[in-house]
């Protein structure tokens, strides 16, 4: 089997360099037209030109491929439509969006000023947020759709200096979770990436050697698979160096202690309480909600 975008429109975000412009190349190369997205800024998100973009499409274009660029803010509401109305109006339909698009301001949280916080959170939550609420209601007209979030290790485990990045990587999880949901009915489907790339965003955390080995080629794949037909739905994707794997949020099977349980009995019964052997990943949060029924009623039963 050959996965191919044949007809299909792409909206890569954050694509002027790194994991997006690798993205970008690929559905290219495979056939879908391309709205390369990127405001041009530094990594901490100041600044803006458009050169990083028009390059990508120059690229695009001398390799055979049809692609536009656009330079607007993933947090901008005017951008965002702008950019919407763009790709409308050059291809007529949008299948895939790929939300890539980011920033890094790195400090422990001591260090940290709340308008670090707020602004690594706006352009990847809210940047993230903004531009599939506008391909929603058209992806769900089409009875078609693949919508890509980033998420990141910092998300799912945590990282020394990212509680702002790590804030907003584990939101876009949360954000996918209920999305997926409210999707699958309109064929609509929505996943998560979870890189480890070399990138402008992420050299000054890697030595100069992971350059070879972490290229932003080898996630790529991931990313390709999880926008095509056959993408599942609602998975967390990790991708790097050629390795990828699954991430999955896990909830031991528990304990109930009773209606009249104190702190001290969770004392002496944590050992079974934070027993994963029976461990499981639920698909929606209703269905945690019935395992807390099931066994609190075993107790009652009792």
């Amino acid at each position: 089997m050959t996965i191919d975008f044949k007809d299909k429109v792409a909206i890569v975000t954050g694509a002027g360099g790194g994991l997006g412009r690798s993205h970008a190349l690929e559905l290219s190369k495979r056939g879908a037209k391309v709205v390369v997205n990127d405001l041009g800024g530094s990594v901490d998100g100041s600044g803006g030109s458009s050169d990083a973009a028009e390059k990508v499409v120059k690229e695009i274009i001398s390799s055979g491929g049809q692609a536009i660029s656009n330079g607007s803010s993933v947090t901008d509401d005017k951008g965002v439509n702008l950019m919407i109305d763009q790709t409308i109006d050059e291809y007529g339909r949008i299948d895939i969006l790929i939300n890539n698009a980011g920033i890094l301001i790195d400090k422990s949280f001591s260090k940290m000023e709340i308008n670090d916080f707020e602004k690594v959170l706006n352009v990847h939550l809210m940047g993230t947020v903004k531009p599939t609420k506008a391909v929603w209601e058209i992806m769900k007209e089409q009875n078609y759709g693949r919508i890509l979030v980033t998420s990141s290790s910092s998300g799912l485990y945590g990282n020394f200096g990212q509680t702002n990045y790590g804030a907003a990587k584990l939101g876009l999880v949360g954000f996918m979770n209920t999305l997926k949901l409210e999707g699958q009915k309109y064929n609509v489907h929505v996943n998560a990436l979870t890189p480890v790339a070399y990138t402008r965003m992420t050299a000054s955390l890697m030595p100069s050697e992971a350059e070879n080995l972490l290229t932003p080629e080898s996630v790529t794949p991931a990313a390709i698979y999880l926008v095509s037909d056959e993408s599942p739905n609602g998975t967390i994707l990790c991708a790097g160096a050629g390795v990828y794997s699954v991430s999955k949020i896990m909830e031991s099977d528990g304990l109930s202690l009773g209606l009249n349980a104190t702190a001290e009995d969770i004392v002496n019964n944590w050992e079974k309480i934070s027993n994963f052997n029976e461990a499981k990943s639920y698909n929606m949060g209703g269905e945690q909600t019935g395992k807390v029924f099931e066994k609190a009623m075993e107790t009652i039963e009792k």
